[in-house]
């Protein structure tokens, strides 16, 4: 049930009235409404502009990544002040711990939050900034031609601060987001990954390329591979903590498992599959730079990054016969719909319809 207590007060005692189905109990002498969602939402608008609705005994402080190891955000905690710069409070991050958010939101969510709130430097407390403040910040991001990907993660930064740390859900579900728009995912030819590969001399860099590739991972699961996730003997990979904390097994190429053993006998990695000269974990930027070069030497014109080799992995799969269910698991997208998109881009349907200029 959700409960519901307050000061006696007639207008919040007849807005009370018009909520679905309130009763009293006397076992916990509170008004009390069904717990769902649609009931939660007739709280919130009852009672926008009247009251503040104290949800802080209500909502629990479940992880929403709760196979994400644990997360400590002290960097940010021990950056020294500078030119009057505004840093989060203290809940914020607490918050972001207590509920193992992965470190690059953290780091994104501490960003955009930031800027938030220096932008509003001369107001005293967070609480005093509504509804209006905030369509006045995203409308400053629109004229200054930020992208909608930034102009989303600045709005899911606020809102977490209002509606998560302070629990105040959907105070602020007004807010309108940019209209998301269907863009296709951009895709190569075979032949083209296929020059990538052969024309990278470099073991190494030749495994990442062809890992990239042959098991759809992004460059973040690349990173996070280990040593003991190859299963030669299954042929099979297991990526650990994926996008949502998922783990999820995906495909191991044979041609790229000789490869790999090469590459291990020289290099002699000793915990992440790909390391740094001291042992440290690979770099993004460092695939970024391999799977840049690998293009050029390709003589692909347009600009390639990591993503691109996923993508092209679901496609090709497709063109190929495979079930989009399979091709589903093997990327780990929790929604089907995900995976549909790949359907507009595979040309193996559009190579049985005759050009009517042919």
């Amino acid at each position: 049930m959700i409960g519901l207590k307050f000061y006696q007060d007639k207008v919040i005692h007849g807005l009370v009235k018009q909520l679905p189905n309130p009763r009293w109990s006397s076992q916990f002498s509170m008004v009390v409404l069904s717990y769902k969602p649609e009931n939660l939402h007739a709280i919130f608008s009852t009672f926008k502009g009247v009251a503040w609705v104290d949800c802080r005994y209500f909502f629990t402080n479940r992880p929403i990544n709760p196979g994400n190891e644990d997360l400590t955000v002290d960097q940010f905690r021990r950056r020294k002040s500078r030119n009057g710069w505004r840093f989060c409070p203290e809940e914020f991050y607490q918050k972001l711990e207590i509920r193992k958010y992965s470190l690059n939101t953290a780091r994104i969510y501490i960003a955009m939050f930031e800027k938030f709130i220096n932008h509003y430097k001369d107001v005293d407390s967070l609480l005093e900034l509504g509804e209006y403040e905030i369509r006045n910040y995203l409308q400053t991001l629109v004229i200054s031609n930020r992208s909608d990907t930034y102009i989303n993660q600045s709005i899911n930064a606020i809102k977490f601060y209002y509606e998560v740390v302070n629990q105040m859900p959907n105070r602020f579900y007004e807010i309108e987001r940019p209209i998301k728009k269907e863009r296709l995912p951009e895709v190569l030819a075979k032949e083209d990954v296929k020059k990538m590969i052969d024309r990278t001399s470099n073991i190494k860099h030749r495994c990442i390329i062809s890992l990239l590739y042959s098991a759809g991972l992004r460059r973040s699961e690349l990173l996070n591979l280990k040593i003991t996730d190859i299963d030669s003997k299954r042929e099979i990979i297991l990526v650990r903590n994926g996008k949502g904390g998922k783990d999820r097994y995906t495909l191991l190429s044979r041609n790229l498992l000789n490869n790999l053993r090469s590459y291990y006998r020289i290099n002699e990695p000793k915990t992440w599959l790909f390391e740094s000269y001291d042992g440290s974990q690979y770099s993004g930027a460092s695939v970024q730079k391999i799977v840049k070069r690998a293009a050029s030497k390709a003589g692909i014109i347009k600009r390639v990054v990591p993503h691109m080799l996923r993508h092209s992995f679901a496609t090709h799969l497709l063109e190929a016969g495979t079930d989009l269910r399979y091709i589903q698991t093997l990327l780990g997208h929790k929604s089907s719909k995900t995976t549909e998109i790949y359907t507009h881009v595979a040309t193996n349907v559009l190579a049985g319809i005759k050009n009517p200029l042919d």
